[in-house]
């Protein structure tokens, strides 16, 4: 049995504006995940631009999110949610492997091409593909990525696609084609969820948390 106690997250504060949840789609994840699964749990934001010295002597790599757990502070993500997953089994959130690798790819290409200044580099190609294969996936498997069912990817998705469609269209007006209706159709059903909209960051801190590495 779990604890009733809260855990303690700290989560990116957002640019410019520290008393509120910033643009982290790892973060939004972690967030995320504690509330499907009901879990208690205590916010800190951290404002990564002027870090707390408390923040930094528990984690001194200064990367968010962490969480604590038994009196020890826990960083990176994949293990975050290992660690949620088994002290709070319910509801079962892990996915198979096969389900687990898919749309591994989407975020890295999106930034790629969110970055990129040449039209004509192939990165709005390489991110296309990643979509439509998504896409592809959805019509055979879908609602979800693992089915029926929400699961670990789908909350680690969900919170890139937020990034994705905000970003892409303010710093470049570019839209997921509407031809990928499976995908579409997703993206509409994971960000009607509650709890997304409860944990999710405001457009403009999106943009904003953005910005510098769009003019970099």
């Amino acid at each position: 049995m779990a604890d009733s106690k809260p855990v303690e997250v700290c989560v990116k504060a957002a640019a410019a504006a520290p008393g509120i949840l910033g643009d982290c789609p790892f973060c939004h994840r972690i967030l995320l995940t504690l509330e499907v699964k009901k879990v208690p749990y205590k916010l800190h934001l951290i404002n990564t631009d002027d870090k707390p010295q408390w923040f930094l002597a528990v984690n001194p790599e200064g990367k968010v999110p962490v969480i604590k757990f038994d009196d020890k502070w826990i960083s990176d993500s994949d293990v975050i949610i290992g660690m949620i997953e088994e002290k709070y089994p319910e509801p079962p959130l892990s996915a198979p492997p096969e389900a687990s690798s898919v749309a591994s790819k989407i975020f890295p290409a999106f930034v790629k091409f969110l970055k990129s200044k040449d039209p004509n580099d192939g990165t709005e190609q390489a991110l296309l593909e990643e979509l439509k294969a998504l896409d592809e996936h959805l019509k055979a498997h879908g609602p979800y990525i693992n089915g029926e069912k929400i699961s670990a990817v789908d909350l680690s998705l969900a919170p890139k696609l937020y990034h994705l469609e905000t970003t892409l269209d303010h710093f470049k007006g570019w839209k997921i084609p509407e031809n990928l209706a499976h995908l579409h159709n997703y993206i509409k059903l994971v960000f009607s969820w509650e709890t997304f909209d409860k944990t999710k960051a405001a457009k403009e801190h999106v943009i904003a948390g953005w910005k510098p590495k769009v003019e970099a």
